[in-house]
């Protein structure tokens, strides 16, 4: 077996520990990724390594001794206790491992910067939001440099400083081996899923990381001082499909192992053109479909061939402007009790909500919108064709895609939990989350 120094001269490659993938984007940020600003950030094994691990702790420290000790060229995290006391605890360098920080902030230290992410909002806006909840220091992830690679989240990231500050009011303890540990303002959650991320994958369990790593069931409350129970049976090691909620983005991790075995977006093409030659019908305009090659998409415009669906039943239709119709007449009627029959009925009949409208071929009342092919292949579970939409955005992915984020509640900032299309964050409907499509043509 090679050294792990000898394994990337070896490969002539770097070695990656992973990706992080922001739920929501799609594939891309509105206005493209660029530089520590993206979608999607890869873990690569850095030619120096740049980890730390918890060296000396010095426990009754005034103010004063706390900021000396800060300003050493070195790294520290600093839990305040009261005005007069602060526990201090030095990080000295690690060389097996490397380190890579994720936060709000645009300085140095961090190497993946990430902001808020609203709910189906894909507009031109790359301006920073001022009322974020992401913390500009929001955590770090260690990966060890030998195989198996293994990669670790903890809460919060070190400044340009090389410091970790909890204030007085953050939630802080000391623990059985004489170290201290606490909570971030608004915490970082983390999902693992039970069978990896794969066709037999079930959601977990959301849990809290703590400054150490340490595993906490929730707070009562997002920002509450009081920590939630410790998990002893569970660890902060990252398995593919964990998810991470920063309280105001979600990031996926998936492992270099994982990735390998996910459908590519040259495979997502593939599945695009099969599906379009074969040429689906809109049964009222009688003219082909076509779903618009994924570079394309990338506009969020729609166009003439356009696939729209009724997201109840799931019957594929181009655009048209039909909105419902009269009922049909019962046999053996007279035209005065058809139109006594159809105006009862109509009266009886509930008004179309904003957006529904009644299907043609079977009278189902729904949403009717755009389909649009998730590009993201990240958030594939399987190489399968798409033939489910979600419920109410139609971003269209693979059956068993859609059955897992369909059953997984994602944080939505300090407000709840509940289900969202991975592709765009938009809630899922409560009675109908996903539909399967029926196109008109040879693909039924």
């Amino acid at each position: 077996m090679l050294a792990p120094e000898q394994e990337l001269l070896s490969s002539n490659k770097p070695i990656k520990y992973g990706e992080l993938i922001v739920l929501g984007y799609n594939g891309s940020l509105p206005n493209g990724d660029r530089g520590r600003r993206r979608s999607r950030f890869a873990l690569f094994k850095r030619p120096k390594a740049n980890g730390v691990k918890p060296s000396t702790v010095h426990s009754t420290c005034s103010p004063q001794t706390a900021k000396a000790i800060s300003n050493k060229n070195q790294h520290s995290v600093s839990y305040t206790l009261s005005r007069a006391q602060t526990v201090v605890v030095e990080y000295a360098h690690d060389s097996t491992t490397d380190m890579f920080q994720i936060g709000r902030s645009t300085e140095s230290p961090i190497d993946f910067v990430v902001m808020d992410t609203l709910p189906g909002c894909h507009g031109k806006s790359d301006t920073l939001s001022s009322q974020s909840t992401i913390s500009r220091f929001a955590c770090r992830i260690v990966c060890q440099r030998a195989p198996p690679y293994t990669a670790r989240i903890y809460a919060a990231g070190f400044d340009s400083s090389k410091s970790i500050f909890l204030g007085e009011k953050a939630a802080k303890w000391w623990c059985a081996d004489s170290q201290m540990d606490g909570l971030t303002t608004n915490g970082i959650l983390v999902m693992r899923p039970r069978h990896g991320f794969t066709c037999e994958s079930k959601p977990g369990s959301w849990r809290e990381i703590s400054v150490c790593g340490n595993v906490f069931t929730l707070r009562e409350t997002r920002s509450a001082q009081k920590p939630g129970e410790l998990v002893e049976n569970e660890s902060h090691e990252l398995v593919d499909g964990t998810l991470i909620d920063l309280c105001g983005a979600t990031l996926l991790w998936r492992s270099a192992e994982g990735l390998s075995c996910t459908p590519t977006p040259k495979h997502l093409e593939v599945l695009r053109r099969e599906l379009n030659a074969v040429r689906p019908q809109c049964p009222v305009g009688l003219h082909t479909l076509a779903f618009p090659s994924l570079d394309r998409s990338f506009t969020g415009s729609t166009h003439d061939e356009q696939p729209w669906a009724y997201l109840h039943c799931g019957h594929v239709h181009g655009y048209h402007a039909w909105r419902g119709r009269r009922r049909l007449a019962k046999e053996g009627s007279t035209e005065e009790d058809e139109d006594e029959s159809e105006s009862k009925e109509e009266m009886e009949q509930e008004p179309l909500r904003e957006g529904e409208r009644e299907c043609p071929l079977c009278r189902t009342r729904s949403l009717y919108m755009p389909l649009k092919l998730g590009r993201e292949s990240g958030f594939y579970l399987d190489s399968a064709p798409p033939t489910h939409a979600f419920n109410p955005c139609g971003h269209v992915c693979s059956e068993r895609t859609a059955a897992f984020w369909r059953k997984l509640v994602l944080p939505h900032g300090a407000r709840g939990f509940f289900p969202a299309c991975p592709f765009c964050m938009r809630p899922l409907a409560r009675d109908s989350k996903c539909v399967r499509l029926i196109f008109q043509g040879l693909l039924d």
